[in-house]
Parts: structure tokens; C-alpha cells; sequence
């Protein structure tokens, strides 16, 4: 079975008997629909590459490199010299995306130019946002994990860390889409207050500013964490775990319909739209009432951090 990216890196937990392994992925999953938490984390069913998807990969790789760059050299032409040879590399080691641009029978085949140029803007966008002739970034691509008191271990990539002079850490993270509205901020923060609260307790430091670049519409979504904020996350984090193992342990993986739905890969096997959820890969002997988590209540763990 393929490792995920996190496994093949991960350091061995000497000495404690881990519970379990949440990425703010995999718990974002999860909070957006059960069903889907289990198609990719249990069943692991494939997914088709999305162009979007693989923008944001492209992307991400050429932000990542620009920095092994001298300061003087981070220029918008440099980084757009850098997106072909990146291109490459990544159909190199995932052939797979180059079929994004290969037309089904019958259909027309979606265009690659207007696609690249589509990572030419967001590259561009990046640097109406910051100029990375004054930024030496502390960590770039980090991997990151803690173990928390219940055991759970906690664990994912960090885009950026900024450490200033004065030891202020600053976490930063690329989305190649545009900013949210209002209403799915708290959403799209649970991500960077995951981090931070990795980073907190891995380092002992209170990260002193988060933020989300979208270069989509080409804003910077900031935020200032405190102790309470991501003692909050933790209590969250925690409670979809409960909710996810009371999952294993009753096969309820409800599907829970919304307008994210229409990106779903898995639409053929979702009751919402007419499919059938298939049976668990592995029979599970555990009954309910031998789940040590107690009562869970699932609607506070898939609702809003």
C-alpha cells in the first residue's frame, strides 16, 4: 500500500503507545463529511487529479525553490523560468497528471496553455503580495508533529516559517484559490491554528502571526493566535477524533451534503447522489460499547472550529 507523504517521513514514537494520526487534512475531511474521511483515509480509494489541485502543487513547488535562489535572483521572471522545468519533474514522478490534458473519447481536451498561463498569474499574484528579496524564510516544506496528552498524534507540512530577529515565529501557507468570504474564515484558519498549535508545543513558542497568501484574488488572510485560541483547537482536534473512532466503531459514516460536494470524486458511491456505500475494507470486531471515548457527540466535531 502507497505511504502517504507524512508516513514516509514520520519519526518512530519511542516509548508511547500512539492512539491514532490526524493531519489538519484528514480532520478537515472529516468535519466536511464522514464518508469522505473514510474513502480516502480507510478505503483509500483513488482520486482523479484535479487541474486545479495540480496548480496548486505546481505552484507551491516553484514558491518552494525560488528561495534557494540568492535574494537579488527571487524575480517574477525567474520564478516564471522555473515553471517548465518544475512541470516536468512533476510528470516525471506522477505520470498520471499529464492525462489532465488528454481528451476522453468524444471530448475536447482541455487546453494546457490557458492552463500554465493559469500558474503564471498566481506566481505573478505572489509577488504583488510580498517581495521575497527581503524574506530568508526559517523552514520551507516542514514536516511537523507532537504527540498530544490522549495520545493522539498530531502531524502535517508547513509551507513557511518565518523566525524575525527578536524569535517572533511567523507561519505561512500558499492557496492558489481565492480568499474566502466571511462566513468560512474560522474554516479555512483551523488549518493554520493546527500548526500552531504543533508548533507551540514542539518549540515551547507561541507562533506570533499566521497567515493564509491566496493567490487566486491576491490577499493575505492575517491572523494573531493566543494560548486560548489553540487550547480551543486542541479540545476541537480532540473531539473529532472521538468522533472519528465512534465512526470506526458503528460504521455510521454519514455523508453530509454541501456545496463542496460538486468536486467529490466519490459522487458513485455517496447515497446523496444515488450510489451505494460499499462494505468496510476490514470487519470490524469492536463493538460501541468498547470505545473508551465515552459518548461523542458527532455534530459538535463536523461543525465549525
Amino acid at each position: 500500500m502507497t505511504q502517504s507523504p507524512a508516513e514516509k517521513v514520520s519519526t518512530p514514537v519511542d516509548g508511547v503507545d500512539v492512539l491514532g494520526a490526524l493531519s489538519p487534512s484528514r480532520a478537515g475531511d472529516f468535519m466536511t463529511c464522514p464518508l469522505l474521511y473514510r474513502y480516502r483515509t480507510i478505503d483509500k480509494f483513488p482520486e482523479e487529479p484535479s487541474a486545479d489541485a495540480v496548480r496548486g502543487t505546481l505552484v507551491h513547488k516553484v514558491l518552494e525553490d525560488l528561495f534557494d535562489l540568492p535574494a537579488p535572483e527571487r524575480t517574477p521572471p525567474n520564478a516564471q523560468q522555473m515553471l517548465s522545468p518544475a512541470w516536468e519533474a512533476l510528470v516525471e514522478a506522477e505520470p498520471t497528471v499529464a492525462e489532465l490534458f488528454e481528451a476522453p473519447d468524444g471530448e475536447s481536451p482541455r487546453d494546457f496553455g490557458d492552463w500554465l498561463a493559469s500558474c503564471r498569474t498566481a506566481l505573478d499574484k505572489y509577488f504583488d503580495l510580498e517581495d521575497p528579496t527581503r524574506l530568508e524564510p526559517a523552514e520551507r516544506e516542514l514536516y511537523v508533529e507532537t504527540i498530544l496528552d490522549s495520545k493522539l498524534l498530531l502531524r502535517g507540512f508547513i509551507d513557511r516559517i518565518d523566525v524575525a530577529p527578536d524569535g517572533a515565529v511567523r507561519i505561512s501557507d500558499y492557496k492558489t484559490g481565492r480568499a474566502p468570504g466571511e462566513m468560512f474564515e474560522a474554516k479555512a484558519l483551523f488549518q493554520m491554528k493546527f500548526y500552531a498549535l504543533v508548533v507551540w508545543r514542539t518549540r515551547g513558542v507561541l507562533p506570533a502571526m499566521l497567515q493564509l497568501i491566496y493567490l487566486g484574488n491576491g490577499e493575505i488572510l492575517r491572523y494573531v493566535p493566543d494560548e486560548a485560541d489553540l487550547r480551543s483547537v486542541e479540545r476541537k482536534i480532540e473531539a473529532v477524533w472521538k468522533a472519528i473512532r465512534h465512526a470506526e466503531l458503528t460504521g455510521d459514516w454519514r455523508p453530509r451534503r454541501s456545496k463542496l460536494c460538486g468536486w467529490c470524486s466519490y459522487q458513485d458511491k455517496c447515497p446523496e447522489f444515488g450510489g451505494e456505500i460499499p462494505p468496510l475494507p476490514i470487519f470490524q470486531v469492536e463493538s460501541p460499547a468498547d470505545d473508551p471515548s465515552g459518548d461523542v457527540n458527532t455534530d459538535e466535531a463536523i461543525s465549525g472550529p
